[in-house]
């Protein structure tokens, strides 16, 4: 879940309105992607990279993303620091919009496949969803995690240890990028972990690309830096994905 790639200054600057795919919208991309090998896009709904001739989900109107290869050029190199980490440093699972759904069950809502109930306070059962880190369909909300596509953890390492409260708590509640946040199966999501992809790619190999171009999103939406061994991983990994584009807007 071949493309023409414009100028690196061109795109880093482009705003791109990247938003959720709702129930039917999913059930429909579902319906019509196929499995891939690394160079084309999963499962996901409103996968990182598009079909040929057409531009990407989210790009600007009259153009296309970056490669995969050009945009990981674009991440910042740096030193990874761990001291001070805390995950309460993070305030997550807020209902920024107070409409009694918090940011677990908005992802929830909008990654559903066929959707699911949606009882008092915003409690659900039933529905259906694909993880597309492993590709297995999944019936109840609670086997379910919402994963920070670049974990908190990495995220501390990478610059948002020099962020204030406010912006963290913007991150871990991103919903303005639909690439930040991604519901997937928990055993994929606790063998991840806090990993880096130079130590933990989603086992589905279909899925190694949009992942890629998740990360990639990710940190160059939040300015966060990447150290040598993650770059080369993903280096390596680009290479086999030439045609997953990468679209994303910097965050306010």
């Amino acid at each position: 879940m071949g493309n023409h790639v414009g100028s690196s200054a061109h795109f880093l600057e482009s705003s791109v309105s990247v938003r959720r795919v709702w129930p039917l919208a999913a059930a429909l991309l579902a319906l019509s992607l196929t499995a891939c090998d690394p160079a084309v896009v999963d499962d996901k709904p409103a996968a990182s990279a598009s079909s040929a001739g057409a531009p990407a989900p989210g790009a600007q109107e009259g153009g296309d993303g970056l490669s995969l290869p050009a945009a990981v050029k674009l991440l910042p190199v740096g030193a990874e620091k761990r001291d001070g980490y805390q995950r309460t440093s993070f305030k997550h699972w807020v209902d920024e919009d107070s409409d009694s759904c918090n940011t677990r069950q908005e992802v929830l809502l909008a990654e559903a496949v066929r959707a699911p109930e949606q009882g008092a306070r915003c409690a659900l059962t039933g529905g259906e969803w694909l993880s597309y880190y492993d590709e297995e369909t999944v019936t109840e909300p609670g086997k379910l995690d919402i994963d920070h596509v670049v974990p908190l953890a990495e995220a501390w390492d990478s610059g948002a240890s020099e962020w204030d409260a406010d912006q963290r708590m913007r991150y871990a509640n991103d919903l303005d990028a639909e690439r930040s946040l991604v519901a997937v199966t928990a055993r994929t999501n606790r063998q991840k972990g806090d990993k880096d992809p130079s130590d933990w790619l989603p086992p589905a190999a279909s899925a190694q690309c949009t992942y890629g171009a998740d990360w990639v999103s990710t940190k160059l939406r939040w300015k966060l830096e990447a150290d040598e061994k993650e770059i080369a991983a993903l280096e390596k990994l680009a290479a086999g994905c030439t045609d997953t584009v990468v679209v994303y807007e910097v965050a306010p």
